[in-house]
């Protein structure tokens, strides 16, 4: 029996989707409170998208505006 491959979005297309997306970011101290615990719990790929995360709800702009 042959199997078809079913598409997938990758990891960055997720990742840029979400960026581009219109949801509020919530506060950086609870941005960072969430990066603890994930380096508690030993999730390296939580705290990279915590810290991502919490560097867009720092960041005044988006990168490229002025």
């Amino acid at each position: 029996m042959k199997r078809s491959v079913v598409a997938r979005p990758t990891e960055t297309a997720a990742i840029r989707a979400a960026a581009l997306s219109a949801r509020p970011i919530p506060p950086v101290h609870t941005i960072l409170a969430d990066m603890v615990t994930a380096h508690r719990a030993g999730d390296q790929h939580g705290v990279n998208l915590c810290a991502h995360l919490a560097v867009r709800a720092a960041a005044p702009t988006e990168v490229g505006e002025a």
